[in-house]
């Protein structure tokens, strides 16, 4: 559109509460005003938050939108402080804060072992997980009648593909889903994130040195081999931080992805009837679930390398911007008057962005979205009655507002297939 009709962003009117919550309602509020918001940061810092689906497109596919943090201003400028606790998401090198050439080179050492075709080649091994899981499933809630299925099944599931896929041994799995859990969390003190930050570094020098050591049929030894082949291809620095992106975003997105569409078709019997009834498949499932309830709500950081209109609002150059895929996957300009509403018949599968778009799209798409359909389809057959054991409204948040799921998800499985 013609710049002169553009409004500024203008003064932050929103602070982001950094203990996060229930993304959904913020957004409606926040897109009566426009598709691009202006919020307030953790320490005040100003930035801002794009939330249309169109706008949001348009941005993450942007020529002029970077995601190297030498153009965010505020951190340039020795603004931001080393404890901030979102400085990890500008600052990890790697192909999440690289672009042209060198996000190119960092994704292509990996790339191959995420396609379609390589992914389905895992798919026994998930099947094989998923069984053993609802088999610990079956015996935790003997005691009682209740398991908690983020602990007992939706967290292991993933973590324990990702950490296959990248030789991690068993012994730092469960430390680092915690470190994790801070790392990404946006409402830790300086002190915590500063440690936390500290401490998942040195557990993944740790697992490099194991692989170092004893390489293995897995994606940390190809990368040591790669910088061995040729010292100019992979830093070590930007070795360790691809570990903390694949093993973080590795498990965490997909984690949360699982728990929401539990939620999502226990609070809507009817839209799980129809998938057994064969009007939905369970892929149906998963991607309705990744646009009404995106794992990610607000994701950072990108930053306009010039003063940058989207949907008529210009964005300084150097703001920290946020990918806002919770509000994007309700927007009713593209989603309908019903975008609120859970639908595993709507039209148009696939036309949500909680998986990115443009250069920097999910790599792991395919797993994530191998790893729920098997898990969502097995859970379901060997426990059909599986209900929540609590109310919705009264299941604890996801800590900050990057992640969006809740805390726990106590469960009724009820009796099982297995038993007949």
């Amino acid at each position: 559109m013609d710049a002169s009709a553009a409004e500024p962003l203008g003064p932050a009117r929103h602070r982001l509460d950094p203990a996060g919550g229930c993304p959904h309602a913020l957004n409606a509020r926040l897109m009566t005003r426009g598709a691009v918001a202006p919020v307030l940061l953790p320490d005040d810092v100003p930035g801002a938050v794009v939330l249309g689906h169109d706008a949001l497109r348009e941005f993450l596919a942007h020529p002029d939108v970077a995601k190297d943090a030498r153009h965010f201003a505020a951190l340039a400028d020795g603004r931001i402080p080393q404890g901030w606790p979102l400085r990890t998401f500008a600052t990890v090198p790697g192909m999440t804060t690289a672009d042209g050439d060198d996000h190119r080179r960092l994704r292509s050492l990996v790339s191959r072992a995420f396609t379609a075709r390589r992914v389905e080649q895992l798919r026994p091994r998930v099947v094989e997980l998923v069984d053993g899981l609802l088999d610990s499933m079956e015996r935790a809630a003997a005691a009682d009648g209740v398991v908690e299925l983020r602990r007992h099944f939706a967290l292991p599931l993933p973590m324990s593909v990702i950490c296959e896929l990248f030789g991690v041994d068993v012994e730092f799995r469960e430390r680092l889903h915690h470190l994790s859990s801070q790392v990404v969390a946006t409402d830790t003190t300086a002190e915590e994130a500063v440690a936390a930050n500290q401490e998942m570094v040195a557990v993944l020098a740790r697992i490099a040195a194991a692989r170092t050591r004893e390489p293995g049929d897995d994606l940390t030894s190809a990368l040591l081999a790669a910088r061995a082949e040729d010292g100019d291809r992979l830093s070590p620095e930007e070795l360790i931080g691809t570990l903390m992106l694949f093993v973080v975003a590795g498990h965490e997105t997909t984690l949360n992805l699982i728990t929401n569409a539990v939620r999502a078709l226990c609070g809507h019997r009817e839209q799980l009837d129809l998938v057994r009834a064969g009007a939905a498949t369970w892929s149906d499932v998963v991607e309705e679930t990744l646009r009404w309830d995106s794992p990610v709500s607000y994701f950072p950081f990108r930053y306009p390398t010039r003063d940058l209109t989207v949907d008529g609002t210009v964005i300084p150059r150097g703001t920290p911007v946020l990918a806002g895929y919770s509000g994007a996957g309700r927007d009713p300009g593209v989603h309908g008057a019903d975008a609120a509403q859970f639908d595993v018949t709507r039209p148009a599968k696939g036309r949500h962005l909680s998986l990115g778009h443009g250069p920097h799209y999910c790599l792991g798409a395919p797993l994530a979205r191998l790893e729920a359909t098997v898990a969502l389809e097995r859970l379901f057959a060997r426990f059909p009655g599986l209900d929540l054991a609590v109310p919705d409204d009264e299941l604890p948040a996801h800590s900050g507002f990057v992640g969006n799921s809740v805390l726990r998800l106590p469960v009724r499985p009820g009796p099982s297939t297995a038993d007949r």
